[in-house]
């Protein structure tokens, strides 16, 4: 029996609780897309690579004779590593971001009390 490529990954989208919607986010691409793979019995594998990992849905299960375990887990370690990458700096960033502040702050006393002595 062939497989329908559509259906498996749309029971998949449906089982794994995502919407329509915000697949096409994640994927840049239009919901009417979605809907028309979801139609066609057979498609590049490279579209369903995609689709598993920005669901982070390993379809090695679905289509072994396409895909190992390990072509999904090196794609979803690399985006792993990407996150981590980009908290660091956003952590960074807080870091400078909290310290400016704090300068600016003290200049604003300092300038507070350097008015307040003109004053009196």
């Amino acid at each position: 029996m062939n497989k329908h490529y559509g259906e498996i990954i749309e029971r998949a989208i449906r089982r794994n609780g995502y919407s329509i919607s915000e697949l096409s986010r994640m994927m840049k691409v239009n919901r009417r897309s979605i809907y028309n793979w979801f139609a066609q019995a057979k498609f590049k594998p490279e579209i369903i690579f995609k689709i598993g990992v920005a669901l982070r849905h390993d379809f090695s299960n679905e289509f072994p004779e396409l895909f190992s375990s390990e072509d999904f887990q090196r794609e979803f370690e690399k985006k792993k590593q990407h996150f981590s990458a980009a908290a660091d700096h956003i952590e960074e960033l807080s870091f400078w971001k909290d310290k400016y502040i704090s300068l600016l702050e003290q200049y604003n006393e300092a300038l507070s009390i350097k008015q307040n002595r003109m004053v009196i």
